[in-house]
């Protein structure tokens, strides 16, 4: 009876082994240099719901995989593996999972050797200086604004000081101050080219006339000969001349009197006189101002004996 049930057993224990599937993992080497390459092949004897996780390597790096191919009711991957360190490195134990169930590769070793590298026939190259970064704007940009500040100051300081001092200078105007005789003369014959009476406008002609005559007047003998009326200066060149302050005559006085009255009828009572009269008037106050002066005073100084 005993015989029967350890029979029975061994045929259950055995059918069971037999179904399980295979799962095997290998490499096509056991020895490698640093940076060579090798493959690692996984192999399952089952086709139906089998899942191959991502493979776990400590020290070793995947390159590359392939997709999972059947071949005679088997599913194969494989794997480009390389080490760059020198040494031995275990490819550990895969876990791939078949209908639900999980079942275990064999761990594998890996040799990884270093390159001998022959010193006598290496050539030999200078050692090149650490290279710099390019340049970009940020590395100029704190000078580049500096410059720029510096040029707007410099050209604020020759426009204001050279530029504007320049211009105000040229742009002034420059007077001078001519003897009250010279004037007059030259306003006399600036008042020619005008041809003011010529073109009928007499009135500003006779205004402008007896203007020039006053204003030397008032320069030369030093009284408000341009807002007084005619009977005002009339009387202060007759009290000069009597107190004999001027250098001037009896004739002279007439004409001063005769142009200023004329003038004083073409302004105010619209009188026209005519071309002869107008040109002996302009002749009459040439006159005037040539011989209306005031009297030099010569200081003697008595000499001691």
């Amino acid at each position: 009876m005993k015989k029967q049930i350890f029979y029975i057993l061994l045929f259950i224990s055995t059918i069971i082994f037999a179904q399980k599937p295979m799962v095997k993992a290998e490499i096509d080497t056991t020895n490698i240099r640093i940076g060579e390459q090798f493959q690692l092949k996984i192999s399952v004897d089952e086709t139906q719901n089998v899942i191959i996780p991502k493979i776990q390597l400590k020290g070793l790096e995947v390159i590359d995989s392939t997709r999972i191919d059947t071949i005679k009711n088997s599913l194969i991957r494989r794997y480009i593996l390389t080490g760059f360190d020198s040494g031995a490195f275990y490819i550990p134990q895969q876990q791939i999972f078949v209908k639900n169930q999980a079942f275990l590769t064999d761990s594998l070793l890996i040799n990884i050797a270093t390159i001998a590298i022959d010193t006598t026939k290496l050539k030999k190259f200078p050692i090149k200086s650490i290279k710099k970064e390019p340049y970009t704007f940020d590395d100029f940009r704190i000078y580049i604004y500096l410059i720029l500040a510096i040029l707007a100051i410099i050209g604020f300081w020759i426009y204001w000081f050279v530029i504007k001092k320049r211009k105000e200078t040229e742009d002034a105007p420059t007077y001078r101050t001519l003897p009250p005789f010279e004037e007059a003369i030259l306003r006399l014959n600036e008042l020619d080219e005008k041809l003011l009476w010529q073109n009928n406008k007499i009135k500003e002609y006779y205004s402008e006339l007896t203007e020039i005559v006053r204003g030397y007047i008032e320069r030369e003998l030093k009284v408000p000969a341009l807002e007084n009326t005619t009977d005002e200066v009339l009387a202060m060149i007759k009290d000069f001349k009597n107190l004999d302050s001027i250098e001037t005559s009896k004739e002279t006085i007439k004409k001063l009197k005769d142009l200023l009255r004329e003038a004083d009828l073409v302004k105010f009572a619209k009188s026209k006189p005519l071309a002869i009269e107008i040109e002996d008037d302009r002749r009459d106050a040439e006159f005037i101002i040539g011989h209306l002066k005031p009297k030099q005073i010569i200081e003697k100084e008595d000499e001691l004996e």
